[in-house]
């Protein structure tokens, strides 16, 4: 008699996480184990008569780039049952502010519910109706406060405590390290879903690591929470490291490359400049109508650590400038372990204003959600220099650091 097909994947999983050969052995040595690696490595016994939901996307995937919710599916030592799509989807079909609504997966047949834009009773209401009683977040993030997925990590928390639901969160590595916090702190009454919570612009944790501060800090009620961490992981590692494949977290996340700078240049968003929107490297390449040589010139005289600056033109295929040639700089990372994101973004924006005269913030003053007050724009308007404004959140960002570096695992 043939084995079923989901009888034949199980065992082949359980090979493939559990094997002890030496090479096997010398590969975990290599490279740090995820957080699902070692629920699986565990037999999923963390799991072990819960009925399961799983809050994903395609980044979720095992070392051989297998979605783990196909193989969590295929194993009958797990009950998973539903599935929650954030911001882009779960199986990421979604542009930026959009995402998938609710459907069966045609791959498993499990239902996916939608969680984008929801949060306190009515994502609690969500949880309810899926009849799970566990939620498991497992989702790579990119290091800074305004990418989103932390924060559809901190409302499922919510939402979850609020449905009685256990948590869990299975770690994946910063891909940028977790070296150190930079950036100004988020003044509450700047809070929005890019950033919910006063933490760092770039807050140098693991999402399993915000979890924990999420739920000693922030959350009304703790929620019931069990974190499984990395093994092998180190503060200073950057993704390559981890030996993961890179899956775009988001349409304009494509490689690790675009997460470095992420932190820094994704405060162009809150001006009339395109961030890069529409290319082939988005948040390397920046620029608008009329601008030319002398931005790049004007940066490269800052000497900032690790970065250099290269007159560019481009045409962006969608977002701002849709269409039209335009002229700017790109960002050419020489020394990553020496480069701050922060910093940079910060002194792209004052040069930017010193050489062209058609620079705007947003009409929204977007930039202010972005950095989580209005010091950095009233400050560069002001005619503070890079230094002047990076002094203005040092305050706030010791403050945050002391907070931080009671939830941090990994050396």
């Amino acid at each position: 008699m043939r084995p079923s097909r989901r009888a034949v994947i199980t065992t082949a999983t359980a090979a493939a996480v559990s094997a002890t050969s030496p090479a096997a052995a010398a590969e975990r040595r290599r490279h740090p184990r995820t957080g699902f690696e070692r629920l699986a490595q565990d037999g999923y016994s963390l799991l072990d008569g819960r009925k399961i939901g799983i809050v994903t996307n395609p980044t979720g995937i095992t070392r051989d780039a297998r979605h783990i919710v196909d193989v969590m599916h295929a194993d009958t030592r797990v009950n998973l049952t539903a599935v929650f799509g954030p911001e882009h989807g779960f199986r990421g079909t979604a542009q930026a502010g959009g995402s998938e609504g609710r459907y069966d997966d045609p791959a498993t047949g499990l239902p996916v519910y939608d969680t984008y834009l929801k949060s306190g009773r009515p994502l609690a209401d969500v949880f309810t109706a899926s009849g799970v009683d566990t939620v498991v977040f497992d989702i790579q993030d990119v290091g800074a406060r305004f990418y989103t997925y932390i924060w559809t990590l901190y409302d499922c928390m919510e939402a979850a405590q609020l449905a009685g639901k256990r948590f869990v969160v299975l770690d994946r590595p910063n891909p940028v390290t977790g070296r150190a916090a930079l950036g100004p702190v988020l003044h509450k009454e700047f809070a929005t879903f890019v950033g919910r919570q006063p933490i760092a612009q770039a807050h140098g944790m693991t999402v399993a690591e915000l979890a924990r501060l999420f739920n000693g800090e922030f959350l009304t009620e703790p929620v019931p929470l069990e974190t499984v961490p990395m093994s092998g992981w180190k503060r200073s590692d950057f993704y390559d490291a981890s030996g993961l494949p890179w899956v775009p977290p988001s349409p304009n996340m494509p490689t690790p490359d675009t997460a470095l700078v992420y932190s820094g240049t994704c405060l162009f968003e809150g001006t009339n400049l395109s961030e890069g929107r529409g290319t082939t490297r988005p948040f390397e390449l920046l620029g608008a109508e009329g601008v030319d040589r002398r931005w790049a010139e004007a940066a490269n005289e800052l000497a900032l650590p690790g970065v250099r600056f290269r007159e560019a033109y481009f045409a962006p295929t969608f977002s701002k400038f849709q269409g039209k040639t335009v002229g700017g700089v790109q960002v050419h990372v020489h020394d990553r372990a020496a480069f701050d994101p922060v910093r940079t973004g910060i002194a792209l924006l004052v040069t930017a204003k010193r050489v062209w005269s058609g620079f705007a913030w947003r009409p929204d003053n977007w930039i202010d959600k972005l950095t989580g007050s209005a010091r950095v724009r009233t400050m560069i308007d002001a005619g503070a220099d890079t230094d002047e404004v990076v002094a203005g959140w040092q305050e706030d960002l010791a403050a945050f650091r002391r907070m931080r570096r009671k939830y941090l695992h990994y050396r």
